[in-house]
């Protein structure tokens, strides 16, 4: 059985959201827990040569990092970061494509494949790996058009590289409203689209049996769970729910009530990765990450520790693999 690489996301290396330590006492915080393989990022614009000194300091490579992208736009920016990552050690790059074009209009398909295309041929000239995720804000927030865009990169010649974010599908089990945000309400009320894992013939399953996850980020939600209202966004509207502590904040660090049931359905998830990864020979799988960050739609304005709670995740799915070997042994 092949191992991953675990990594810690950048946004992670900080107990309270928004006072992030230095760069140095980041990848140290990171590298000290004992639990890590890799840092998450890209070097930061402006800190490029910060960073790459705290990766040789520590021996703490980049091997993930991501970046936001607006097609029409940022074609030049996604060649410098790719080599950026690579300059840090890195070894795969998560492109997150925003839905619209530069000039306004909704992407097609072909278009986001077009993207996807680009960055394919330049990641291969300089030796990275490039993968596309599901996310809420981009072209894979409507959940159906990921199985296409796979496909048409099929056609094309290329290998589809998927980033599996669990907590941008399950934000949306037993929520009508975040369904109806893109247009998913009326295939859950049919049957058409089934988001729970438990259940026979959900998305989710389907996409880890296309063996097309290399990357899995890991950041628990909750079904119908509670927006951040210790945050809002420039337009006034609260933070969307992509974020539920995974062990339990002290009195008065969250807004809500915590169940540790609640997690269950992300936990499922994880271990699903997990057990095709174990079960399949040519598993694509190659990296986890964890993902508490301090974003209005995710940990903004709380006040638990997300790196206390990504540790604790860390140490969740250190012992999480081991379990799912010692059942394949059993």
């Amino acid at each position: 059985m092949r191992e991953f690489s675990l990594g810690c996301n950048r946004r992670s290396a900080q107990h309270i959201p928004g006072n992030p330590p230095s760069i140095d006492e980041q990848f140290r915080m990171v590298k000290a827990c004992g639990l890590y393989d890799h840092y998450d990022a890209v070097p930061q614009p402006g800190q490029e040569a910060e960073y790459l000194r705290a990766v040789e300091k520590h021996d703490l490579p980049m091997r993930t990092g991501l970046w936001t992208y607006t097609m029409g736009q940022d074609e030049a920016l996604l060649a410098r970061n790719l080599q950026l990552q690579k300059d840090a050690r890195g070894e795969c790059h998560n492109i997150m494509l925003f839905a619209r074009h530069a000039d306004g209009h909704a992407l097609t398909d072909d278009e986001v494949v077009d993207f996807y295309m680009r960055a394919w041929e330049l990641g291969e000239k300089i030796g990275i790996q490039i993968a596309f995720e599901v996310h809420i804000y981009m072209w894979s927030e409507d959940l159906r058009r990921v199985v296409p865009v796979a496909e048409k990169v099929k056609a094309r010649g290329a290998t589809f590289n998927f980033v599996l974010d669990h907590s941008h599908v399950l934000l949306k089990l037993d929520n009508p409203e975040e369904q109806a945000l893109c247009g998913l309400r009326q295939d859950v009320e049919t049957g058409k689209l089934r988001l729970d894992p438990y259940e026979e013939g959900n998305l989710v399953d389907e996409w880890i049996a296309r063996n097309m996850t290399v990357w899995a980020q890991v950041r628990p939600v909750v079904p119908r769970g509670p927006k951040n209202v210790m945050a809002r966004h420039p337009d006034g509207r609260f933070g969307r729910a992509v974020q539920y502590p995974f062990v339990r904040p002290k009195p008065g660090e969250f807004h809500d009530e915590w169940h540790a049931y609640r997690l269950e359905p992300s936990k499922e998830v994880v271990r699903k990765v997990l057990r095709f990864h174990r079960d399949n020979p040519a598993s694509r799988l190659r990296y986890l990450t964890t993902e508490y960050i301090d974003l209005p739609d995710y940990g903004e304005g709380v006040r638990y520790s997300l790196f206390d709670q990504s540790v604790a995740l860390a140490q969740w799915i250190r012992d999480s693999w081991a379990s799912v070997k010692s059942e394949a042994r059993a």
